[in-house]
């Protein structure tokens, strides 16, 4: 069948067991690799796997689990995945079908390698490695982290249907070593632990009879729940939270098991048994092997690096954070810890101030609310069961509690906002909207969603980074296709039937309403918001369309609300949700009453008789200002990538995506932005000569941050059906577009489109370090809430290994009042430093040194003398950071900053 195919090739499909018709697809895509150029001779049998795996998941023949194949290849999960994304050099041989398995393989083994080395860290404090006992000779911590290791994964596959969930997967593995601390006999625990146990096993064990016949108890006497109390509080993690996890979901699985504590320690083998089943019917990663240091679960640093590396040198709209190492269980818990910092004083019903606004209301809103707000959570606990795991209802709920204790907490911040900008109380229109209370709460939980289910960059190893928008830059088809058990954006909106134009009417005023976001949570936010813009706001029923053809029959385009000078100024607005909420609203350049902005319900306009000129949308204005920005701004690193020898093109290809975008939108629909922008290009270049393949475009898009290989493999053509960039530009661009494009080839052609101005972000406040003048190249963070101290956020348990160091250095430097000075500095632009001099001969200092301190203490009177220690401390820890970056260069890591000159 195969007469050119290699006698070793087709060893390694018997030993695989593929089928016949899986042996041909493999083999022909192997000839096309190796005519490519991608295969090395001495990886020949690393490729026809991949090769092999790739047809195997196409064709649905899987015969084969992932872990037996990377046994045969003799290769790392990191290594198999590198070598995918290398062999797929023409974006024609991967398949989404295949991309998507390859990252769901992926973040389960980022997961599960993150939860291993935290069990085997965690262990090795609670038992004793060798016990004194003679009875407890023969039970060692091995045989102890083998059984947790076995019976957790057992619980996470029967218990979570989204596996990579590794905040409910570590509130489950606390639970796991909560049982086997009962189970153990005392002799083999260190302290606290060895106490803890001898008080709770009697306790512990009539639990177990109680709740042998139901699935759900709520509550545990204090002596029961004395070692999950404490393993919560080492590993900062929600005691309520783990208690419900334990009760709804650990509980029930031991009894499905049949295990109990006067059964003893479960049996390995059997247990390993059943994990056994499991694995072989998911044909996925065989996690057993961590505990053998498996060199297919290893991590390969070199591989992972490559994998995880995103050029971002070069994107204007890039701002990169100084983030010192932390593990990912422990960034997880420390960014949960964040959010209920800020939720600490809401409240999931409305406060006696939001009840005021609603009683100032012409119609009072409050009885929808309260009834909007039961009927959505009934909604987002069924789905979130749905994806995560029937199990996990309860767990759903709770955070569905968080969000609306976010909501009113946001809700309350804008209406006094609003209240101040306006001087009205009466907010009776905007708080009898449905879609804005629906958005408002759809914001608030996406950012309690992102917040669990975020996976941060690794102590151990140091790159693997899941990126809480990873999954969310998906196309269309494949969102549709993971939508029930992914929960990353823009989940939310699906289940709440909202549209996408709607939700990013709110979420700036969300931003700004909240200044106690962290950045992580602000960046994700803006992920969002630029998703939104790219395409799901373009989707074929978004409200968009209608808004832009209201503003076309008005002889106008859709960004013309704003100044015409708009595009060269920076991304600032004064417009706020209620505006975008209520738009379309009258004309800017006639002043805007409370009364319009806040008009009274339909039917009552003093006015209503008479005929009127359509109102001018600012909702559409401001969605068109940015999107002008995004594209630009996407464009601009695209040609810095690639058009460097030809700068003059940049200006000419703008205005071809500009012209597109505001004369013929209807090509965005139920498409992607950057398809557009790639036209743009490939067109331009086309026309003035220039040698630019669309392969040359793709391959060099393929590098940028936001870059998906379905936004060029799978562009729509016509009535549902799908294919590559390259013919939707041959038979749908280029023919709409043929005759502007051909302008540009003329002595006369078109005149150019305005420039936006580029801010790094339109998301910069007061938290954002600022840059110390005279030159340094030293960044210091403003005075944080002093509620924070207060409330205890930076108590030695809650520390993060980065506010630790920070505050180390704080300490070194003495007073506050110096700290004082130094933001008096950093406030005062115009102010002179007496120690210029002095400062800009100092070795040069870290790129951002923070300094973070919680109370305004100072008054400003005490002056930095001329030895102060601050100078001590750059130069000590300038002398750090440049042993360590010689270190890595001797090691061969890529250690270039944006800072060096």
């Amino acid at each position: 069948m195969l007469p050119f195919a290699e006698k070793a090739f087709f060893a390694l499909c018997d030993a695989l067991h593929v089928t016949d018709s899986v042996r041909v697809t493999a083999w022909k895509t192997y000839e096309k690799v190796s005519l490519d150029g991608v295969v090395e001779s001495h990886l020949k049998k690393e490729w026809w796997g991949i090769c092999i795996f790739t047809a195997a998941i196409d064709l649905d023949e899987v015969t084969f689990t992932f872990t037996e194949l990377l046994k045969c290849l003799g290769i790392s999960v990191c290594k198999f995945v590198y070598m995918v994304k290398e062999m797929d050099v023409n974006m024609d041989t991967i398949s989404t079908k295949v991309e998507s398995t390859i990252s769901h393989l992926k973040k389960k083994y980022d997961v599960l390698l993150a939860l291993y080395h935290k069990l085997e860290r965690t262990c090795g404090l609670i038992y004793v490695e060798h016990p004194d006992d003679q009875v407890c000779g023969e039970l060692s911590s091995s045989l102890v982290l083998k059984l947790c290791w076995i019976m957790f994964l057992l619980a996470k596959g029967k218990i979570l249907q989204m596996e990579e969930d590794l905040v409910i997967s570590f509130q489950l593995l606390l639970c796991v070593l909560d049982y086997f601390i009962k189970l153990v006999p005392p002799a083999v625990l260190n302290e606290p632990y060895k106490s803890l146990s001898a008080m709770s096993i009697n306790s512990s064990a009539r639990t177990y009879r109680r709740t042998q016949n139901r699935s759900i108890r709520t509550s545990k006497t204090d002596t029961e729940i004395k070692v999950i109390e404490e393993l919560c509080k080492e590993h900062d993690c929600n005691l309520d939270e783990v208690k419900n996890v334990y009760f709804t979901s650990f509980i029930p699985f031991l009894n499905s098991l049949g295990i109990t504590p006067s059964s003893g320690l479960p049996e390995v083998e059997n247990m390993s048994s059943k994990y056994e089943e499991m694995y072989l019917k998911n044909k996925d990663i065989d996690a057993r092997l961590f505990l053998e240091k498996d060199e297919t679960l290893q991590y390969d640093r070199t591989e992972c690096l490559q994998l995880e590396r995103t050029p971002t040198k070069n994107n204007p709209g890039y701002d990169p954070p100084v983030v010192l190492p932390q593990t990912p269980v422990r960034a997880a818990m420390n960014t949960i810890q964040q959010l209920m910092m800020i939720l600490n004083s809401a409240s999931d019903k409305p406060s006696d101030n939001l009840i005021s606004y609603f009683n100032n209301c012409t119609a009072n809103p409050m009885q929808s609310i309260l009834e909007r707000t039961e009927n959505l959570s009934h909604v987002f606990r069924e789905k979130f069961a749905e994806a995560v795991g029937q199990g996990c209802a309860e767990i759903g709920s709770q955070r569905y509690r968080l969000g609306v204790r976010l909501y009113y907490r946001v809700m309350e911040a804008i209406l006094k906002s609003e209240e101040k900008r306006l001087s009205i109380h009466n907010f009776s229109k905007l708080l009898n909207n449905n879609i804005f209370h629906t958005s408002l709460l759809a914001c608030a939980l996406e950012v309690v969603i992102a917040t669990y289910g975020t996976t941060t960059s690794l102590d151990f190893p140091s790159i693997y980074f899941i990126s809480p928008n990873a999954a969310s830059r998906n196309a269309s088809q494949s969102e549709s296709m993971n939508m029930e058990t992914d929960l990353s954006f823009p989940w939310i909106i699906n289940i709440f039937d909202l549209k996408a134009f709607d939700l990013y009417k709110v979420i700036e005023s969300f931003i700004k309403a909240e200044p106690n976001l962290t950045r992580e949570m602000i960046k994700h936010l803006e992920c969002c918001e630029h998703r939104i813009m790219e395409s799901l706001a373009w989707q074929s029923d978004s409200p968009l369309f209608e808004l832009i053809k209201q503003s076309k029959e008005r002889g106008g385009q859709p960004d013309q609300a704003e100044p015409p000078n708009c595009f060269t100024q920076p991304l600032q607005h004064n417009h706020t949700a209620a505006d975008l909420y209520l738009s379309p609203t009258k004309s800017p350049k006639k002043k805007v009453s409370s009364a319009s902005v806040y008009p009274p319900p339909d039917g009552q306009h003093a006015l209503a008789n008479h005929p009127q000129k359509p109102y001018k949308s600012t909702s559409l204005s401001l969605f068109y200002k940015k999107v002008h920005w995004l594209a630009y701004m996407r464009l601009k690193n695209l040609c810095s990538r690639l058009l460097s020898d030809h700068p003059e093109l940049e200006h000419l290809i703008w205005t071809l995506f500009h012209h597109t975008l505001q004369n013929e939108y209807e090509l965005m629909k139920d498409r992607h932005l950057d398809q557009i922008m790639m036209c743009s290009m490939y067109g331009i270049c086309k026309v003035k000569n220039i040698d630019l393949r669309f392969k040359t475009i793709v391959t060099a898009y393929k590098e940028l941050t936001n870059a998906n290989q379905e936004t060029f493999k799978c562009v729509l053509i016509g009535e549902g059906r799908y294919d590559s960039i390259i013919v939707f530009y041959n038979s749908i661009f280029m023919q709409k577009l043929k005759t502007n494009i051909l302008q540009y080839a003329s002595n006369k052609p078109p005149t150019l489109s305005s420039l936006p101005h580029l801010p790094h972000s339109p998301y910069k406040f007061s938290h954002s370090p600022l840059r110390v003048p005279a030159g340094n190249n030293i960044y210091i963070s403003p005075l944080k809430s002093p509620y924070k101290f207060s409330e205890g956020l930076l108590s030695p348990t809650k520390m993060t290994p980065r506010s630790k160091i920070l505050v180390s250095i704080g300490e070194s430097f003495g007073t506050s009042e110096k700290f004082q000075k130094i933001n008096q500095m950093v406030c005062n632009r115009d102010h002179n430093l007496k120690r210029h001099a002095e400062v800009s001969t100092a070795p040069k200092p870290l790129k951002r040194l923070h300094f973070d301190i919680g109370q305004d203490e100072a008054d400003g009177r005490e002056h930095l003398s001329g030895d102060s220690k601050f100078q001590q401390k750059l130069a000590e820890m300038t002398s750090t950071r440049t042993r360590i970056q010689n270190q890595k260069l001797n090691d061969g890591a890529d250690t270039s900053t944006t800072d060096q000159k």
